[in-house]
């Protein structure tokens, strides 16, 4: 017996709670996308409304009847049209019935006319059955993905509890005829179905090797245009060539990782068996992308598949690929390097299927899986932003996945919540899930809590289709709709590749301990090429032959790629750049130049920025009246050739835009600044979200300025800024953190990328930090941003780019801490040493103490030394530069002042801050002729006190062990 099969676990019929109104009054339905209005031209007999049969749940069946049929009575089943018009003419309900022509198309129909008498329950029944239709359709679209066939080993369930229901549908309701509703596109051309042929479609559409899940979308159109997609009867259709094509790219996919196996067989390669269709997937996206104008793609992967993709994708010579596996090959000289399959490439080709030239991009990546995925994104804001791309249509990203990172990092979540963001969206990413439904040995049951890997893409509304990875004509299809909804809507879509891994996390894993079942299926697994070409053979696409003539030709290149590896002598890490920076370097990959040019301004430029800063640019614009204040004091210190830290910013910045560099500050409020000091963005006090920024008033043909609030993510927001920088070396590129030690949640973008990002891929980048820093009672959270740890991972090689300034808090006003213009003029440098100019270098025989230290605690040290009446004999000397160290001007300083002992003065507990970095190389300076002495907190655990009384002690302590000339007698 034929059963009806809905997909209805946990639904129930979605109907309207409402009671029945007039249909002559306004109403408000609830549809997808928002609320309409609707009211009716013509006036029905107000008894309608009084017949019990129009409750709550048929009322809007019988008010979508009603107002189709005012549209055009032909739009509505015959015994509707008789029914309205005898309703308008003033009949009852019951009065204006009459039977219509048979309902299903057979001999039997009803008696031709009724009587009241027996009448109403005959069309309270029509409305049930077509309420319980729409509601199975309706089921269907939410629920179908929950009983697709999606998993190739079939012994995985997103459902894990599904059930039935029928919504009051009968087996001898299957031959019926209903009017198929507007939110539907399985009838095509036809407007009513007969049900058999309704769940029929319903079933192709929704519950075979595709499930879409997309029901969530709160937007009418998005979800009309994905019904269209995957409804329409015979949409999935493929030429003969196309067939042959994905072919092709199948056995490439296939064959590459068989070739690696056969010549490498105990080498780890993380291949793609069990998921070989995520090569054409990504083919196809890019075919698509490229045919809608897209000129260059910016991809992010895990280590799986990374060579196929690599191979096959990017189009890497294989050659290249294979020399990697060579252990004998001696490493180039650029750093540590890598394992292959973090490495990334960077290529420019013709799209044969577009006919159009594409750059693709694949990024490097660590292990920590996710961790490229905001990198990927701030990479591609910038190319848009370079060349003008406001809508995302030249530059796009792709970001594949694993299951169990897609859902267990919180990485994930913070890049999916940039993607609308005004200043961080990149239009729309494709997101490919290679969904292995294992991750490492550990199953969904107790790696997630929802049902699918990819629920975390359900808060931004991208739609997710769930597909077959052992169905290749299925995932071609989902991705040629995904490239189209993302050139559409310009909005984050995913693709879930449904797969396996047939050799377990990598070649040299035995999967057997933990899943046995699992492999076992594996193990009988028909692989997915053998399973396709024995399908197009059937289908008469291609013949036996022609299969394996291709298959040999594609063995011949790999084997001839694989000779010629065997020419390299060098492993070259530059070969494999993804971001490069033309006529930056040599060809020999080092900087043209590496000197220090001058960073002073004309005295005229200096006065004419400071003027904007104290300015509002816009007229009308009514600004805060504590702003103004501000402002004030600004023009006060332009007036006296002075700069505060805020002041001294906007010259750097104000001065870079004016010749046409570009600066870019993000952050957690940077706009205005967590310390309300720089205020870059102001506000109408009067207008909402009216705002002026100055420093886009500098010059007519200046630089654009972009300054930021991101979204409360460190993580996500450096990665994306790193990725930012990495497109052009000819801009300022910096993220700010609420506090330093906010850092602490990106630690993993400054492990893996800033710090050992040039050792590991040769990858330089020009990303700035601004990490706000300094004791001062405020607790372990808000006082250090760990300059020990920074200091631990340079290396003090001057080609080091990523620039990290610890940045002020209480300096930001403090009354000593400005700079005069003279020291911005022309011909002024970056001070790497600011040394002692008060009376102690006057009489440098008679000192008997150089202080060595960096930050605010100069200024502490200097009013103690003030107040005790040793500005003579105590120097104190500012290291402004730790890495790399200036061990030219420091070993000038300790030269200078013979008699004096040496002290490193830091405010830091003495197993943090800089204390350990900078007395061996003092020592190193001095040839190790005098001791260095440490004055500072003692060793803790917690970076600062969060009381203040023990705060000030223990800065008491610490200036006077620094000025207490006796302090170290006596030791060694």
């Amino acid at each position: 017996m034929h059963r009806l099969r809905t997909t209805v676990a946990r639904l129930r019929p979605l109907t309207a709670a409402q009671t029945a109104q007039s249909l002559s009054q306004p109403r408000l339905l609830a549809i997808e996308g928002g609320l309409r209005t609707f009211k009716p031209t013509r006036r029905l007999n107000t008894s309608v409304v009084a017949e019990p049969f129009l409750n709550g749940t048929s009322s809007n069946y019988v008010e979508e009847m009603y107002y189709a049929w005012l549209e055009n009575p032909r739009n509505v089943h015959k015994s509707w049209d008789i029914f309205f018009r005898n309703a308008s003419a003033g009949a009852p309900p019951g009065a204006a019935y009459q039977s219509p022509p048979p309902l299903i198309g057979s001999s039997q129909g009803l008696a031709s006319v009724r009587g009241l008498v027996g009448a109403q329950p005959n069309v309270e029944k029509l409305v049930e059955d077509h309420l319980a239709v729409q509601s199975l359709i309706r089921a269907y679209q939410a629920r179908g993905h929950h009983v697709a066939q999606l998993a190739p080993l079939g012994i995985v369930a997103a459902d894990l509890n599904p059930k039935r229901g029928f919504y009051g549908l009968v087996e001898s309701d299957l031959d019926k005829v209903f009017r198929l509703p507007k939110t539907t596109f399985i009838g095509g051309s036809e407007g009513s179905l007969p049900l058999r042929e309704i769940i029929r479609r319903l079933e192709m559409a929704y519950c075979q090797h595709i499930g879409v899940e997309f029901m969530f979308i709160n937007d009418m159109e998005q979800c009309q245009w994905i019904r269209q997609k995957f409804e329409t009867p015979g949409v999935m259709q493929f030429s003969l060539e196309e067939k042959k094509t994905l072919l092709a790219r199948m056995i490439r996919s296939t064959r590459f990782e068989e070739f690696l196996q056969r010549k490498w067989s105990s080498e780890k390669r993380f291949g793609l068996e069990g998921c070989e269709s995520l090569i054409p997937a990504l083919k196809t996206i890019i075919d698509k992308s490229s045919q809608r104008g897209v000129e260059s793609v910016i991809m992010g992967m895990p280590h799986r598949g990374r060579l196929n993709v690599l191979a096959n994708v990017i189009r890497k010579e294989l050659d290249q690929i294979f020399c990697q596996f060579d252990s004998k090959l001696e490493a180039a000289d650029e750093g540590s390097g890598d394992v292959k399959y973090h490495l990334g490439m960077y290529h420019k080709r013709m799209n044969r299927v577009s006919d159009r030239e594409i750059t693709l991009s694949l990024m490097a990546n660590p292990s920590h899986l996710e961790a490229v995925d905001p990198v990927v994104q701030g990479k591609t804001k910038a190319e848009q932003f370079y060349c003008g791309d406001n809508e995302g249509k030249r530059a796009m990203s792709i970001l594949i996945h694993g299951d169990a990172a897609f859902a267990g990092q919180g990485i994930v979540y913070e890049t999916f919540h940039l993607s609308d963001l005004p200043s961080y969206t990149t239009h729309g990413t494709i997101h490919v899930v290679v969904n292995n439904q294992i991750g490492f040995t550990t199953d969904p049951r107790m790696a997630r809590s929802s049902a699918y890997p990819t629920d975390v893409a359900r808060v931004v509304n991208a739609p997710i289709f769930h597909v077959n990875a052992d169905d290749p004509e299925a995932v071609v299809y989902v991705c040629e709709v995904a490239a189209e909804w993302r050139n559409t809507f310009h909005k984050d879509v995913v693709v879930d590749l449904v797969c396996y891994r047939r050799n377990g996390h990598n070649e040299m894993d035995e999967p057997m301990f933990t899943q046995p079942l699992m492999y076992k299926q594996i193990k009988k697994q028909i692989g997915v090429l053998q399973q396709f070409a024995g399908k197009l053979i059937a289908e008469g696409v291609v013949t036996t032959q022609a299969y394996e003539e291709e298959v040999a030709r594609y063995d011949k290149i790999c084997e001839d790629a694989y000779a010629r590896s065997k020419d390299e002598k060098i492993l070259h890490i530059k070969h494999w750049l993804d971001s490069p920076w033309p006529d930056f370097f040599t060809k020999e990959g080092q900087p043209k130049t590496m000197n220090c040019p001058s960073t002073g301004i004309s005295e005229e430029e200096l006065n004419h920025i400071g003027n904007i800063a104290a300015s509002v640019p816009e007229e009308d614009f009514t600004i805060h009246g504590g702003l103004s204040r501000i402002l004030k004091g600004r023009a006060n210190m332009v007036n006296q050739r002075l700069c505060d830290w805020a002041l001294g910013e906007y010259m750097a910045f104000g001065s870079l835009l004016k010749e046409g560099i570009h600066v870019r500050l993000s952050g957690q409020d940077v706009e205005r600044g967590t310390f309300s000091h720089r205020h870059h963005v102001l506000h109408d006090q009067n207008v909402d979200k009216r705002i002026c920024i100055p420093m886009n008033y500098v010059s007519p043909d200046q630089a654009p300025y972009t300054v930021c609030n991101s979204s409360l993510s460190e993580y996500g927001v450096l990665g994306f800024e790193l990725g930012f920088a990495m497109a052009s070396p000819n801009a300022l590129v910096l993220w700010e953190a609420q506090f330093g030690d906010f850092h602490n949640t990106a630690q993993c973008i400054i492990d893996q990328f800033i710090s050992s990002g040039q050792a590991k891929w040769v990858r330089q980048n020009g990303i700035v930090l601004l990490l706000p820093h300094g004791m001062e009672g405020m607790g372990p959270e808000h006082s250090s941003a760990r300059p020990e740890r920074f200091l631990q991972m340079c290396n003090d090689d001057p080609d080091v780019f990523p620039l990290i300034v610890f940045t002020p808090k209480s300096l930001l006003r403090h009354p000593e801490a400005k700079s005069s213009f003279d020291h911005m003029l022309p011909g002024t440098h970056f001070m790497r040493i600011i040394p002692e100019d008060g009376p102690a270098a006057a009489s440098p025989e008679k000192v008997k103490r150089i202080v060595f230290c960096t930050g605010k605690i100069y200024y502490e040290l200097t009013r103690e030394r003030k107040n005790r009446g040793m500005d003579a004999a105590v120097a104190v000397v500012r290291v402004e530069q730790l890495s790399p160290f200036p061990f030219d001007l420091v070993k000038a300083e300790t030269e200078r002042y013979p008699n004096a002992d040496l002290v490193w003065c830091q405010e830091e507990h003495k197993n943090q801050g800089y204390y350990d970095y900078v007395k061996p190389r003092i020592r190193t300076t001095i040839n190790r002729t005098r001791p260095v002495w440490y004055a500072g907190r003692d060793p803790a655990a917690a970076p600062a006190t969060g009381n203040k009384p023990t705060h000030l002690a223990e800065l008491q302590r610490l200036l006077d062990t620094a000025l207490d000339l006796e302090a170290f007698a006596g030791k060694v």
